[in-house]
């Protein structure tokens, strides 16, 4: 197979996944609701029967929809599952290489943080500090009349530092597949893009998916914190000396 082919097909193939996965966390909710699976993969089929849809007048959502076969489980619909790929899916792929373009050198040193010995375990572990941090946080201010506006400011920022770690673990992700695979060299950019549908199929796999994808965010909140939005001098007590 000629090498210019590969990563062409394997972002291809992941996108190919990340539509069956949705198909198939869309037909097994209708009969065992998954955690936060209508904010993944959107309305599941009975949700838009019940809701006419504004903008699609021609019917395509309830003719692309086909009966599952195994019994017991909702109906399969190929459509919904690619309205979900091309809505969250493509939502994530652009705000990663967007925080890529922007901060390319940032994004370079929070990565290299990432791919050092236990740098995962390091970002995940922070991530779940800063979440029970925010969350206390959040909380004293809540019962402040003073600094209650503060509080959209910390989800903000958190939301802002996630977003951003999300980027360069994508990134990392697809690094990590050039290397474990043994993949032609390709643009960083490329890379990224696998990765972040690695990311976006973790992110729908039925029941697990949303606890792949906390953890995911969690880790890139961490490393966003560790590093300093990707800082040349990372996070360090040794700032508190002076």
């Amino acid at each position: 197979m000629n090498e210019r082919w590969v990563w062409p097909l394997l972002i291809a193939g992941l996108a190919v996944l990340g539509v069956v996965l949705a198909v198939a966390d869309i037909s097994i909710a209708t009969r065992w609701p998954t955690p936060f699976s209508d904010a993944l993969v959107g309305p599941k089929y009975g949700t838009v029967q019940a809701v006419p849809l504004r903008f699609d007048r021609t019917g395509v959502s309830e003719k692309f929809i086909f009966a599952s076969p195994v019994a017991g489980f909702g109906p399969l619909s190929p459509y919904l599952a690619l309205r979900a790929f091309l809505t969250n899916g493509a939502g994530l792929v652009l705000l990663a290489i967007s925080a890529l373009l922007a901060f390319p050198s940032r994004a370079r040193n929070a990565v290299e943080r990432l791919e050092a010995g236990h740098g995962a375990e390091i970002a995940l572990g922070a991530g779940l500090v800063m979440v029970l941090l925010t969350l206390a946080a959040t909380t004293l201010l809540r019962f402040t009349l003073l600094f209650l506006a503060a509080v959209p400011l910390v989800l903000l920022v958190a939301l802002v530092a996630a977003l951003f770690g999300i980027a360069c673990i994508s990134l990392a992700i697809g690094r990590l597949l050039h290397r474990r695979f043994k993949l032609p060299a390709v643009h960083p950019l490329v890379a990224a893009l696998a990765g972040s549908l690695v990311v976006f199929d973790l992110a729908v796999i039925p029941y697990a998916g949303v606890f792949a994808l906390a953890a995911v965010a969690m880790a890139g909140l961490g490393l966003a914190v560790v590093t300093r939005f990707g800082s040349s001098g990372g996070w360090t007590f040794v700032d508190l000396n002076f």
